[in-house]
């Protein structure tokens, strides 16, 4: 008989949904003799960096994935995602398919599979930096400022263009699905190594998403930046830029992992979230 597979269990208790589903939760896995739960965070104050385990089970949905991954920083762990949100593509199973699903979990009859993430460097006008790892996307939005924005882009140093609009995303394969959709960007296949860089309501029709392989560095400026102008990491992280910061986006040195159960497959996930299902009504 193989060794119980060790978890650690993220459960953010301030959100009502996950709250409601906690106690039954819990009880469920610790009525597993084929689990050892290695430790439990409830309030995203967890510390990974001592803690061995085969698995992290987040129960909630992608936004809480997202904070778990930044949380671990470079002590990435396979992670299972519990969707108790709403889209949850991260987030692969429902509550009633990890119950169904556990015997082959706990057998450790899944694969692990690594993501792109990003590193973004942010270093303002008096030269101080800051370093963040971050998994979807980077935006710059003119948010508060209710005023267009010129964001200034270069790669490895070279003056790419000037997207003029509400903002701009910098998007990994796996953040092409959230922010970068919804701005009309492409959906990338999440073992791509690339980037895709997408204008907000750009002001010319001729700016058009770009992707380029994450083997390079994105620098963003913006020389003329209103008041109220944002740098947002992965919708979690907000701070704001001004006409003198700029931001450096780079491959992270570690990957996301996640955990990706038998039958499943990124198409067939885009097939059901995105209800791809349908055809064209072509009647009159």
């Amino acid at each position: 008989m193989s060794a119980p597979l060790q978890i650690i269990v993220v459960a953010d208790l301030k959100i009502t949904r996950v709250k409601s589903a906690w106690e039954d939760f819990e009880q469920f896995l610790k009525s597993r003799r084929d689990l050892e739960i290695v430790a439990v965070d409830l309030g995203c104050s967890l510390d990974f960096s001592r803690l061995p385990a085969d698995l992290v089970v987040v129960l909630g949905g992608d936004g809480a994935i997202l904070r778990a991954c930044r949380q671990m920083g470079i002590h990435q762990l396979p992670i299972l995602g519990v969707n108790l949100g709403r889209l949850g593509f991260l987030a692969g199973v429902s509550p009633r398919e990890f119950r169904e699903e556990i015997s082959r979990i706990a057998g450790r009859a899944y694969q692990v599979v690594g993501h792109l993430m990003f590193e973004c460097q942010l270093t303002g006008s008096d030269g101080r930096t800051q370093v963040f790892l971050g998994l979807n996307e980077v935006v710059v939005s003119a948010g508060a400022s209710l005023r267009m924005i010129d964001v200034c882009l270069a790669i490895n140093g070279e003056p790419v263009t000037t997207y003029s609009g509400d903002g701009l995303i910098v998007s990994t394969p796996v953040g092409s699905t959230a922010h970068n959709l919804s701005a009309g960007g492409p959906i990338l296949r999440q073992d791509l190594q690339a980037f895709v860089i997408t204008p907000i309501c750009p002001h010319t029709l001729t700016n058009r998403p770009l992707v380029d392989s994450a083997e390079n560095v994105f620098t963003l400026t913006a020389p003329e930046a209103s008041a109220g102008t944002t740098l947002v990491i992965d919708g979690q992280i907000k701070l704001p830029f001004g006409p003198g910061d700029r931001i450096d986006i780079r491959r992270a040195s570690v990957r996301f992992q996640t955990a990706r159960l038998p039958g499943s497959s990124y198409y067939a996930t885009l097939h059901r979230k995105l209800g791809w299902g349908g055809h064209p009504n072509y009647a009159n």
